[in-house]
């Protein structure tokens, strides 16, 4: 293809343009800083932590209990290096963006933090496997659809989005900063559905199809719950200080008793909403800031149909 020079002559102002912008909007540069995680060493460590979880569905097959401890030995212990590095990028990324110094005592301090982090991490792997299989039991007893527990680990959208967020819970609880939200938004963009890592989920816990699901940072959920595709829990407002800034650390999210079913299109908001246990919330309703006695059916009043001759 031939390129005409004298076009291509404008590329350093376009060069020296844009550098320019990032003196001008340096909100949006990481010029000069601390190293931040890396997106695509959160997301292997995330698939090498569901290979663990689920061996033998996933990469390697042909695994038995006489080999599989050297495979899952090998993935732990890379695992753990890598785990290592990238929490303490991000609590490097914290300390820099509370305007902290970052120099080389500080880096050896974030390391040692982070790789104690990092086995106290690894060491809640057998527990959140316990609570994903209630996960998975929970789906194949309420779906009709489902043929067998193997296909839910393999094709449900639902128990890929809660066994990031299981993990990335896990890594809020410890204080990580960063990482956590990285892996739920990898999620996000991979299922469709959407759940903060600070949201508190109980056992035998089932999304079906999922598909616009949104779980806020406060939310509290209990043990068997089940929710449809396009249910928000959700905020109603943020309350702001005399400056007008919104206030942080604060409930905004309802909390799901145990048992309940809320089906698809509906949203629960507000921190102060309170569903019962063994409650059902209908189809595309709506409830804000209310507490719902438990056994509780709530439905919106079915609107009329009409029908005539088309034309």
């Amino acid at each position: 293809m031939a390129t005409d020079l004298s076009l291509r002559s404008r590329l350093p102002q376009v060069t020296e343009g844009i550098v320019a912008s990032y003196r001008d909007i340096a909100m949006i540069n990481h010029l000069g800083h601390c190293p931040l995680p890396s997106s695509k060493a959160v997301i292997d460590i995330t698939e090498d932590l569901k290979e663990v979880l689920f061996p033998g569905y996933r990469r390697r097959q042909n695994l038995n209990m006489e080999n599989v401890v050297y495979y899952v030995g090998d993935l732990i212990d890379s695992m753990h290096d890598s785990l290592t590095e990238q929490i303490a990028r991000a609590l490097r990324f914290a300390a820099d963006i509370a305007g902290e110094a970052c120099d080389q005592a500080r880096v050896a301090d974030f390391e040692k933090q982070a790789q104690e982090i990092a086995i106290e991490f690894l060491e809640t792997l057998p527990a959140i496997r316990r609570k994903l299989a209630s996960d998975v039991k929970a789906a194949h007893d309420g779906d009709p659809a489902s043929k067998a527990p193997d296909e839910i680990i393999f094709c449900y959208p639902g128990l890929e989005a809660v066994t990031v967020h299981r993990l990335a819970h896990e890594l809020h609880q410890l204080g990580v900063p960063l990482i956590p939200r990285m892996m739920s938004e990898w999620a996000h963009n991979r299922t469709g559905i959407d759940i903060h890592p600070g949201a508190t989920i109980g056992g035998s816990f089932f999304i079906d199809h999922g598909t616009g699901v949104v779980i806020g940072e406060t939310t509290e959920i209990a043990e068997n719950v089940r929710l449809y595709q396009g249910v928000t829990l959700g905020a109603v407002n943020f309350p702001r200080d005399s400056e007008g800034n919104i206030i942080r650390g604060r409930k905004r999210h309802p909390t799901i008793e145990e048992g309940v079913v809320i089906f698809s299109n509906a949203s629960v908001l507000g921190g102060d909403t309170v569903i019962g246990a063994n409650s059902m919330i209908g189809a595309g309703v709506t409830i804000m800031s209310k507490k719902i006695p438990p056994n509780t059916l709530v439905t919106v009043e079915k609107p009329n149909l009409r029908f005539r001759e088309a034309s």
